[in-house]
Order: structure tokens, then sequence, then C-alpha cells
């Protein structure tokens, strides 16, 4: 059975926690995503920033006019990931048992790459036909 490594995405758009959160929210909204992981500059995963994160920042600038901030004052920091070596049967089970469409995949706590729903079940209807 294949692992996550070999159905993980690796070129990912990815967000620094000093980066203004304008910017950040334009980037998301540009490259039509709905969120980013969130990587120091030694590759090391810190969090993620969705655009839930983003609309609460707006709902929260629309009654305080305040758009100040950078993304580490909005990301979420408490972030399940994937290993890639697990084995993708194992990802499925995860998924299931969690409402994330996708999950960051660290190795010694550095960002490697991305796996989604779709990548999994791709993987696994492929291993069904042969």
């Amino acid at each position: 059975m294949s692992r996550v490594r070999d159905h993980m995405a690796r070129n990912l758009v990815t967000l620094s926690p000093e980066m203004p959160l304008l910017d950040a929210m334009k980037t998301l909204l540009d490259r039509r995503i709905s969120g980013a992981p969130v990587v120091e500059a030694g590759g090391r995963l810190v969090g993620v920033l969705s655009k839930k994160d983003c609309l609460r920042a707006a709902l929260h600038a629309s009654y305080h006019r305040d758009w100040g901030g950078v993304v580490a004052d909005r990301m979420s920091r408490d972030v399940e990931t994937l290993e890639p070596d697990l084995a993708i049967v194992s990802a499925a089970e995860r998924f299931i048992d969690s409402n994330y469409r996708r999950f960051p995949v660290v190795d010694a706590g550095r960002l490697v790459g991305q796996i989604s729903r779709a990548d999994v079940l791709a993987a696994l209807a492929a291993h069904w036909r042969g």
C-alpha cells in the first residue's frame, strides 16, 4: 500500500507569521485557496491561516476599524498534521474522523507537503483498480 508521501502536493502556497494580514488575505483570494500553512524561515510549520480566520479578522475590523496585524495574530496554532510515511489507508481513517479537507504533511517539524481528501480518495481508487 502506498504512503502519504506518494500522493501529497509538494508545491504549496505558504505564508509567514510576520506577513501583514491584508497581504495574506489577498494571497488566499488571488490564488483561490481556502487556507495556507504558515511557516517560519527554516520551514517549520507554526500554524495555518484559513479564510474563516480571515473572516473573523474582517468582522472584527468592521467593528473596530482596525485592519492592522500580521498572520501570527489570527492563524490557528493547533494544527493537526500527518507524517509522510503514514499508510494511505491510515490517512483515510484520519480524514473520516475529522472535519478537515486537507492536512499539512510534516517531517521532523518541517513542512514537506499537504494531502487532501481528494488525493487520498484517488490513491485508494487507483489501488482498487490494480
